[in-house]
């Protein structure tokens, strides 16, 4: 899995769960709240869906660091590393 991988799961999630938003445009280094008109739900619901769907846990304490597509990447990379490799 590489970083674009992920960047890819995460507008996956988004588009689910705000299927009205434009993602064509997305810069990867900008905060998604800035770009998009995400709420505090909307967010939940991305971490939600990113357990649900993946089995990938993200502590409340670390959702500064899914604020950008860049920095979801730079997060959840090694996440899903662990998780392929305790499945492997």
């Amino acid at each position: 899995m590489t970083k674009e991988d992920v960047k890819q799961i995460v507008k996956d999630i988004i588009e689910e769960i705000a299927p009205d938003e434009d993602l064509s445009n997305l810069n990867d280094d900008e905060r998604l709240r800035d770009q998009l008109e995400l709420d505090s739900m909307d967010f939940l619901d991305i971490v939600m869906e990113l357990r649900k769907q993946h089995g990938i846990e993200v502590p409340e304490e670390d959702y500064p660091q899914l604020a950008s597509l860049t920095s979801c990447a730079d997060y959840l990379l090694p996440r899903f590393e662990a998780k392929t490799a305790a499945t492997s």
